[in-house]
C-alpha cells in the first residue's frame, strides 16, 4: 500500500483540519460538514494526478483542442453516515463517477468497550474492473474499512483501489496495509499516533458522524 499523508507538506488543507478539530468551531455543523467536504476536494485533486487519462478532442468556438480526460470508470463509495460530506467533496471533482453507499457501525458487546463491526446496508453498482474510491473520514482501528471491503467484493473486484480518509491512526493504517491489494493507495489528510482504550483516535476530533449530523441513540 502506498500512503499519501498530505499534512507532510504545508498547504491550505491544514486550516480545514484545524477547524474540524477545534472544539470552539466544531459545534457549527454546517461549517464542520463543509470543511470535511473541502478536505475531500483537496484529497480528490491530489488523487486525480495518479489516475489514467485518454486524449479527447474538444471543439471550441474557434477550433479544436486535444485535452487529456480521466477515464470514466470510477465508483465513489462512502461508509455511512460520517462519510457523506467526504463523499460529496470527492463527487464535486469526480462528477461523472458512479456512487455506492455502505453502512458500518460498532456494535458493543455486553455494554463493554469491546466491539465488532456490523455491516447492514449496501447499494452499489458493479465494481468489476473499475476504480474504487473508498471514503471514510476516520481510519481508527481499520476494522470498518476491512469489513466493508470484504462485503464490497461481492459486487466485483476493482482494478484499482484508492482509500480516502481525513484523520487516521498509525495503528489502523498498519492494520489495513496487508488487507488490501498491494497497489492500493491511501490518501489521508493527517495521521495521529494514538488510539485510546475505546478505539478512538487521539487527539482526533471526536465522533465525525455526530458532529456532522447530531448525536444518535
Amino acid at each position: 500500500m502506498t500512503i499519501h499523508n498530505l499534512s507532510d507538506h504545508n498547504s491550505i488543507l491544514l486550516k480545514f483540519i484545524s477547524e474540524i478539530r477545534a472544539v470552539d468551531k466544531q459545534q457549527d455543523k454546517l461549517r464542520f460538514r463543509r470543511n470535511i467536504e473541502r478536505i475531500g476536494e483537496v484529497l480528490g485533486y491530489e488523487l486525480s494526478k495518479h489516475l489514467k487519462y485518454n486524449n479527447k478532442k474538444i471543439t471550441t468556438p474557434l477550433g479544436v483542442k486535444e485535452i487529456p480526460q480521466i477515464q470514466k470508470d470510477i465508483v465513489v463509495c462512502s461508509i455511512l453516515r460520517a462519510g457523506l460530506p467526504l463523499h460529496q467533496g470527492l463527487l464535486n471533482y469526480f462528477d461523472d463517477a458512479e456512487n455506492a453507499f455502505i453502512s458500518a457501525y460498532r456494535k458493543h458487546l455486553d455494554n463493554s468497550d469491546a466491539f465488532e463491526i456490523v455491516v447492514e446496508y449496501l447499494a452499489s453498482p458493479s465494481l468489476e474492473n473499475k476504480i474504487l474510491l473508498l471514503a471514510d473520514p476516520m481510519l481508527a482501528t481499520g476494522q470498518s474499512m476491512v469489513n466493508v471491503y470484504e462485503v464490497l467484493k461481492k459486487t466485483g473486484i476493482p482494478k484499482k483501489i484508492h482509500i480516502v480518509s481525513v484523520i487516521g491512526a498509525t495503528e489502523g493504517i498498519d492494520f489495513i496495509k496487508d488487507k488490501f491489494p498491494e497497489d492500493t493507495h491511501l490518501w489521508i489528510a493527517t495521521v495521529d499516533n494514538t488510539l485510546n482504550d475505546k478505539g478512538y483516535i487521539v487527539p482526533g476530533l471526536g465522533d465525525a458522524g455526530d458532529l456532522a449530523y447530531g448525536t444518535k441513540l
